[in-house]
This record gives structure tokens, C-alpha cells and sequence, in this order.
């Protein structure tokens, strides 16, 4: 058994390790409330400017905003944050066996590297926008906007992903508010930013973009400062950022599987986009729309993943394996009732919702219809979710990685690429989400079983 000396986390000494010693449901919720609320404050920068934009521009720059632009810009985001939170795994597991030295070179590492991969998508995603765009059947009247706002946003993609893996850092090691607290300040700046860039200056979609780029830009200045001042057992120090290979090799290891796990969704995300295209702007604009409802519940479905995440893997780093299964158990649970009750409501009151973004009320009714076919299926991402996320906390993500490729690639885009054009209905585009949840948790639930199996034999436990 590791040794429990207490390590400094501000300006107190943690004794006990609350997420290895504390009551698992207690600890769980107290942990997943910040991160659930950072991440839904988060999304609403994107919201905040999807609603003004459809308000004050028109469904168009909606379509534009909501539709390629934000599936494009959550590919990159949502790749990057699977190599943050492969180093947020190995920085848990080094903090739950309090392993100082090792916990400096890891954060110092993992900063660095958002630092440098995000400069290169910076200018990448510049230069290729006008094409993925057109790879995405974009129609022309929502291209000229679209191109725009994804051009600012690439440029100032440095300040989200520094925050994202500062912020996945934090969190690692059990600190879940002073993230929320930096994202509730920006949030608050982004909205008054919208509003005179959009409204006051008519910057239209520029505006939007530019008003997003600023407030990202302050919470990573935030985080970083944080990084530098609050965290005595791991403080960050600029002339000290280099990367160890060894252990940038091991957050890769574990980060770049969920990284491509991420693209995979989003790469089929584009697919269906360009399918939704093929529908015309009404269809796009009620996509775009009902995928911002839809981030209500992968925000808290999400938070509830990286809460089990961090518990797993600072219990596997503290040697105890019955803590680890009983936190994916209880999350479980949590997650079932959080979300079920998220469920419920947004297929009772989600045309009311639709408001905030479009009066158009065609929009509306084919944005409801694609809600209402969708959300009881969720039932099944939710224990997808867990089953990822524990598995991800003791560093074992090739195989869910293999198997959600196979209900990506072997279920959801053959069935897009054959049956959509076949028939040309919206629903059997969407079917495509169940099927592919289920066909993953086929393999998922018996390879958890076996794996878990052989991890209590090998340490002797019953």
C-alpha cells in the first residue's frame, strides 16, 4: 500500500485523499455538480451566440453557426480534450499514489503539448475551412458565414484548448470549482460581448465568433494563472515546460485512443450534417437548434463520465480496486436518475425551447420531431458513458476504443450512406445513433465483466 503522506492543494493540506477515502456517492456528487455546471456555462458561449445570431441575423447564420461551423469546432475540440484527458488519467493516478515528482513532470508536460498541437491546428484549420466546408455539401447561401466564423474561431482555438487541459488537470486532482468559477466570469463576458458586437456594432457572424474567441482567451488566462499560484504539490512554472518523453508516451497512450474515439463521432457527425444538407435550410436550421437542447444532456452525461473518470483513476493509483468498481457502480446509478429526469423534460417542453433560437415554426416542428425521436434512446448512451469512462480511469481504453469504432464505422455510417438516400427520411437518418449505441455495449458489458474478472485475480481479491 502507497504511502498517505498529505500534499497541498492551495492553502491546505489534504490528510485524506476525500475521492480514496471518502463516502463514494457523497464524493461523486460533490465532485460532478462543478464540472457539470463548468461544462453546460461552457457550452453557452456557443449558445449564447447561436440565439442572437438566429435572432438578430437570421436563420441562415443560425444554420451556419449551429450546423458545419459547430460540428467542425467540436471535432477538434472534443479530439484535443481526449489527449487532455489521457493526461488528466496519468496526472490522477500519480496524485492518488502521491507521487510529487512524477505529478510536476506530467503537468508540465501536458501544458506544453496543448501549447504546440494548438498552434498547429490554429493554422490548419484556417487554411482548410472553405474545404471541409464544401466536403460537408454546405449550401452556398450559408458558406460565405460559416467560413467566417470557423476562421476566428480557429484562430483563437490556442485559449480553449489551454484551458481544456489546464481545466482537465484541475479536475484530476480532485479540484472541480475554481474551473466553474473562471468559466461563470467569461460566460458572463461573452454574453455582454455578444450582445454589443452582434446587436449594438452589427458585426453579425464575426461579432459572434470574435465575442467567443475573447472570453476563451480570458479563462485560459485564468487556469494558467491558477496553475501557477494555487497548487503547491503541483505548480506550474513557464521556464520549466518541457516534455518528458516517458511520460508524455503514457498520456498519449491512453489519450490518443479517446482522441480518435472523439473524432470517430465527430467524423460521422459530419456525415450526418452533410445527410441533414440534403434537407434543405429549414432542416439544417432545426438540426442545428436541436443540437443545442441535445448538449443539455451530453453536458451532464459528459460531467458524469469525467466524475468517474478521476475517481477510478486515482483509486487504481492508490492500489484500491473495490473503490474503483464500487464508483463506476454508484455513478451508474446517479447517472440514470440526473439524467433520466433531463430526458423527461426535454421531451415534454423542448418546443417551447426551440423559441429561443427561431420563430420560424417549421424550423421548430421538424427541430421538435428529430428531439422527441431521439432522447428515450439516450438511455443507452448513458451506460456507454460510464462503462468508457471507468475503463478510462485504470488506463484501459484500445479495446472500448475498438468497439465503438465497429458501431461507428461497421453500423452508423453504412446505415447513413445506404438507407438515408434509399428512403430520404429524416428518422431512418437518426435511427442511427441507437443503433450504434447498442451495437457498442454488445461488446462493452461482457469485455468490462472479463476485464474486471481478471484485474480482482490478479490482486487477490474475491
Amino acid at each position: 500500500m502507497k504511502s498517505k503522506r498529505g500534499i497541498k492543494v492551495g492553502e491546505k493540506t489534504i490528510e485524506k485523499n476525500a475521492i480514496t477515502e471518502g463516502i463514494i456517492w457523497k464524493q461523486l456528487l460533490i465532485f460532478f455538480f462543478p464540472i457539470m455546471l463548468g461544462t453546460l456555462i461552457q457550452q453557452l458561449y456557443t449558445t449564447v451566440d447561436t440565439i442572437i445570431v438566429g435572432r438578430f441575423v437570421g436563420k441562415a447564420a443560425l444554420a451556419s453557426v449551429g450546423g458545419p461551423a459547430a460540428v467542425l469546432s467540436t471535432i477538434v475540440v472534443t479530439f484535443f480534450n481526449g489527449l487532455a484527458n489521457g493526461a488528466a488519467v496519468i496526472i490522477a493516478q500519480y496524485y492518488g499514489a502521491k507521487d510529487r515528482k512524477r505529478l510536476h513532470v506530467g503537468l508540465h508536460t501536458a501544458y506544453l503539448f496543448s501549447i504546440v498541437i494548438s498552434l498547429v491546428i490554429s493554422v490548419a484549420g484556417a487554411v482548410l475551412t472553405p474545404w471541409l466546408l464544401k466536403i460537408m455539401n454546405t449550401p452556398q447561401e450559408m458558406m460565405a458565414s460559416s467560413t467566417t466564423y470557423l476562421r476566428i474561431y480557429f484562430m483563437g482555438i490556442l485559449f480553449t484548448l489551454v484551458y481544456n487541459m489546464g481545466s482537465a488537470i484541475m479536475r484530476a486532482v480532485g479540484d472541480s470549482r475554481r474551473p466553474l468559477l473562471y468559466l461563470v466570469v467569461c460566460c458572463v463576458l461573452n454574453i455582454v460581448l455578444d450582445i454589443f458586437l452582434v446587436v449594438v456594432l452589427k458585426m453579425g457572424i464575426a461579432g459572434a465568433a470574435l465575442a467567443t474567441v475573447f472570453s476563451q482567451c480570458i479563462s485560459a488566462l485564468l487556469v494558467t494563472y491558477s496553475l501557477t499560484k494555487d497548487y503547491d504539490a503541483m505548480k506550474l512554472r513557464c521556464r520549466e515546460l518541457r516534455m518528458d518523453a516517458g511520460v508524455l508516451s503514457k498520456e498519449l497512450k491512453i489519450g490518443v485512443p479517446g482522441a480518435l474515439q472523439a473524432c470517430a463521432y465527430g467524423v460521422t457527425n459530419v456525415v450526418i450534417q452533410a445527410s441533414v444538407n440534403s434537407f434543405g435550410t429549414d432542416t439544417a436550421a432545426g438540426w442545428a437548434a436541436y443540437g443545442k437542447l441535445d448538449l443539455i444532456f451530453w453536458t451532464v452525461s459528459s460531467a458524469l463520465g469525467a466524475a468517474v473518470t478521476t475517481f477510478a483513476g486515482q483509486n487504481y493509483g492508490a492500489d484500491k480496486l473495490d473503490r474503483v468498481y464500487k464508483s463506476i457502480r454508484v455513478n451508474i446509478g446517479i447517472s440514470y436518475i440526473f439524467t433520466g429526469a433531463i430526458i423527461v423534460i426535454l421531451y415534454a417542453f423542448c418546443e417551447p425551447m426551440y423559441h429561443m433560437f427561431t420563430t420560424d415554426p417549421n424550423v421548430i416542428q421538424i427541430g421538435v420531431y428529430m428531439l422527441r425521436f431521439l432522447v428515450p434512446s439516450y438511455l443507452l448512451s448513458i451506460l456507454l458513458e460510464n462503462l468508457s469512462g471507468g475503463l478510462r480511469g485504470v488506463g484501459d481504453v484500445l479495446w472500448p476504443t475498438i468497439f465503438t469504432f465497429g458501431g461507428l464505422f461497421l453500423v452508423r455510417l453504412p446505415w447513413i450512406m445506404i438507407m438515408t438516400p434509399i428512403h430520404h427520411k429524416v428518422e431512418i437518418l437518426l435511427i442511427s445513433y441507437p443503433l450504434a449505441w447498442g451495437g457498442t455495449l454488445l461488446f462493452l458489458i461482457p469485455y468490462y465483466f472479463w476485464k474486471k474478472k481478471k484485474r480482482y485475480k490478479r490482486y487477490n481479491i474475491r
